[in-house]
């Protein structure tokens, strides 16, 4: 698909690290997900998710989340009007198509659960009233690791939320050379324009849902989720919540490859980033839970039979 290579062209201008960390947050965004980038500071996670939004010509809300903000800063409030003697609503960042929350973790959990209802349902309610949100709609969240000092602890409900769970690492020799040679947060990420229109996006959307998948394949996707469900080593296995992202990730995988159908390695490829964040262990203690879980869902990966 040309406008999809444009998209990735144009987010790789500004951002030299891993590469298929971005085809995985262009995954996200074709499936209608959100996505959640967890790394150490300065690996680039403000910088990638900030050239995906200006990729694409949408409106754009940057919320840098601090402990000491209300669920109202997100949502809004409804505002008493000495003119009109009633009360006007003042919408808050969360009434956009884009919302690049930064640092999602380091804000407290009340304010963090004031995402869940727009994440899940596209839609707040504010005061007893129910407010739609404006398509397309997404949330692109970054973390810093939990045993960083002020970060608190996702629960497993707003993980949940989350599409995929992506980790970038550190960039490589050359990747970093660029970065000091050509500074591209200081240069071309100001230059950066739209190169898909809000109508597109939602058109590529509405094509994931065309994409095929092969019952035998859709087999293969229960086996995965039913073996975290039955491992000795898991307290909570993946949801039917998690089953379908892991579907709708590997359709837009397909799409992203210019195929109208999904082959096995769609679906491998997605397992850690979509099901990983989504179990428990038995364990359960927090950043040590979370590489846990990504080597038990690795070896179940690795147990289960993927069909010829």
């Amino acid at each position: 698909m040309q406008r999809l290579e444009r998209l990735r062209v144009n987010i790789q201008r500004v951002f030299f690290g891993n590469q298929a960390a971005v085809e995985r947050i262009i995954c996200c965004v074709l499936a209608r997900g959100h996505v959640l980038i967890e790394d150490v500071p300065g690996v680039g996670k403000t910088m990638l998710a900030t050239a995906l939004a200006r990729s694409l010509d949408c409106s754009l809300s940057r919320i840098q989340l601090t402990p000491d903000m209300l669920p109202s800063d997100i949502l809004g409030v409804n505002v008493w009007d000495q003119q009109t003697r009633e009360f006007v609503f003042k919408p808050g960042p969360i009434f956009s198509n884009i919302i690049l929350a930064d640092e999602i973790n380091r804000t407290i959990p009340r304010t963090q659960s004031a995402l869940l209802e727009a994440m899940n349902e596209a839609q707040v309610s504010i005061d007893g009233h129910t407010r739609k949100l404006i398509q397309p709609f997404f949330v692109i969240a970054t973390q810093n690791p939990f045993e960083f000092e002020g970060t608190y602890f996702l629960p497993e409900n707003q993980l949940d939320r989350f599409l995929m769970r992506v980790h970038l690492g550190y960039p490589s020799p050359e990747d970093e050379a660029r970065i000091l040679d050509q500074e591209p947060s200081r240069t071309a990420l100001g230059e950066l324009s739209p190169v898909l229109s809000a109508e597109d996006l939602l058109d590529l959307q509405q094509m994931v849902r065309k994409v095929r998948i092969d019952t035998t394949l859709i087999d293969y996707i229960v086996k995965l989720v039913n073996a975290t469900r039955n491992s000795e080593h898991l307290q909570i296995g993946v949801s039917p919540r998690g089953a379908l992202a892991l579907t709708q990730a590997a359709r837009a995988t397909a799409m992203l490859h210019r195929r109208d159908y999904v082959v096995p390695e769609d679906i491998i490829s997605n397992v850690l980033p979509v099901c990983a964040h989504r179990v428990v262990t038995k364990t359960h203690m927090h950043e040590a839970d979370s590489n846990a879980a990504i080597h038990i869902v690795q070896q179940i990966l690795e147990s289960v039979p993927a069909p010829v």
